[in-house]
């Protein structure tokens, strides 16, 4: 059912969505300061290509001083209007029945978008 879901969503709109955060994360490793960030743009596209079968953990013991810093940067930055525009998308797509797993997995996508230092991706 995974493999199912997933590929509908490349279909419709998870390819893009995932090469916007995969050009987004290159603009970003161009500079030196914005590695980091490019790192995680990186994490969240890969997520983006395929969300069906993952999920995201907080890391035990990588709740530390400076991911916290790094993800209130990130909030600051853009990351704010990132988790909104997810929010906006799986709203949207749970209004129908049908759009309902693919509104889920773009508040899976929110959540990482909103604190992605000290996540990571695993399978479900």
């Amino acid at each position: 059912m995974n493999l199912l879901g997933n590929i509908i969503w490349l279909i419709f709109g998870g390819l893009l969505l995932a090469l916007e955060y995969f050009v987004a994360g290159i603009i970003l490793c161009i500079t030196i300061i914005g590695i980091p960030f490019g790192f995680q743009v990186f994490k969240i596209g890969l997520l983006a290509l395929f969300p069906f079968g993952q999920k995201t953990v907080v890391e035990s013991g990588k709740s530390g001083c400076l991911y916290t810093i790094m993800n209130i940067i990130w909030i600051l930055i853009g990351g704010i209007w990132i988790a909104l525009t997810h929010l906006a998308l799986g709203l949207l797509f749970c209004i129908t029945i049908i759009g309902i797993p693919f509104g889920m997995q773009h508040f899976k996508l929110m959540a990482v978008a909103f604190t992605p230092f000290g996540r990571t991706i695993v399978p479900c």
